[in-house]
């Protein structure tokens, strides 16, 4: 059973940063990929960034190309999203996502339960 905890969001003023953190657990993640995503208020669940377990390949959504950015620690098994130069736009929950395919747009099966972040203008 995969197990995906994010934490690190939190209130932050435009231009600011923050990093978010997903603890994973519960299975080997060599072979998977693994993502954020998020939803605004009102909004459909929107891709934001992935990368394959075993490094290489990231993708990210135009929105957020050149200010955040997706990584991972293997030893700690946890998957991070750095996310700079933040916008009142880019306020949602966000959710980190896991899955054993190599597409990195997904679909993705395994999720977190969110973490929100909220930027101010």
């Amino acid at each position: 059973q995969v197990q995906l905890v994010e934490s690190g969001g939190g209130f932050v003023q435009a231009g600011g940063s923050l990093r978010l953190s997903c603890a994973a657990s519960g299975h080997s993640f060599s072979r998977y990929s693994a993502a954020w995503f998020r939803r605004a208020p009102g909004k459909e669940r929107e891709f934001v960034a992935a990368m394959r377990w075993s490094g290489g390949n990231t993708d990210y959504a135009d929105s957020v190309k050149g200010r955040f950015t997706i990584s991972r620690d293997n030893a700690k098994r946890t998957l991070f999203l750095q996310m700079n130069n933040l916008k009142p736009e880019d306020t949602a929950v966000y959710y980190c996502a896991a899955q054993a395919g190599v597409s990195l747009r997904g679909p993705y099966g395994y999720w977190g339960q969110g973490t929100q972040v909220t930027v101010s203008s």
